[in-house]
């Protein structure tokens, strides 16, 4: 009876080794069985699914290594977008350019225009608080085209690039002496020997002829600003 038993059992165990794979890891035999038993049972493979599992979902290097194919497309047509941007970009400022530098002049010489019977206030910079020579002249390049000059007359005439009588154009800055030899007085050049500036106490912004007697005598020259040399 005890060897039937013992032939069940062993055909048992080689029906399970037929239908389980072999794998490395074996089990450990039941305590309260006989030396033959435990001989049978040693041999028996462990299935171990866990195992497997892991090695099919770690990827290998070589896919982590290689870039996707639309990767590469992407990357390539966002390039192409930011060159075209970029163009568009240089060519809106090459128009802005163009059209600033050809009216320039003009928008300086409407601007001061509009700035006419306000009054003159020694150190004033600004409209609300009235005009002195310097003032005026700063806050008319600064407000219309976005030159920033210096704060005073004598300052002005030396930053300035000297320009003949002749050849004087709307926009240039004409110099005087008005006290001593010392440069006290500037103005904005209109054309046909006239400028627009800020007097003197008890006077207003207005248009003046160089050819007056006054303004002859004090008259010491001309200079362009160099923000405007090129127009």
């Amino acid at each position: 009876m005890y060897l039937k038993r013992l032939t069940a059992l062993a055909l048992a165990t080689c029906c399970i080794a037929s239908v389980t794979p072999a794998i490395a890891d074996t089990v450990t035999a039941p305590q309260g069985l006989d030396q033959s038993a435990t001989l049978l049972l040693t041999d028996l493979p462990v299935f171990a699914p866990a195992a497997s599992l892991a090695q099919s979902i770690i990827p290998d290097a070589a896919s982590l290594a290689a870039p996707k194919p639309a990767d590469v497309a992407v990357a390539d047509t966002n390039t192409d977008a930011d060159d075209d941007d970029d163009s568009l970009v240089a060519a809106a400022t090459d128009k802005l350019a163009g059209h600033v530098d050809g009216h320039a002049r003009e928008a300086l010489m409407s601007f001061a225009m509009k700035l006419r019977d306000i009054r003159y206030r020694r150190g004033g910079r600004a409209p609300s608080t009235g005009f002195d020579c310097s003032g005026f002249v700063r806050y008319v390049f600064m407000h219309s085209i976005g030159l920033d000059l210096p704060t005073n007359s004598a300052s002005q005439f030396l930053a300035g690039l000297k320009v003949k009588r002749n050849e004087m154009k709307t926009g240039d800055l004409v110099f005087f002496r008005t006290r001593g030899k010392a440069i006290s007085h500037v103005g904005i050049y209109i054309d046909n020997g006239q400028f627009i500036h800020s007097p003197s106490a008890g006077k207003t912004v207005r248009v003046d002829s160089l050819n007056e007697a006054y303004w002859s005598k004090h008259f010491v020259g001309a200079k362009r600003p160099e923000g405007i040399a090129k127009i």
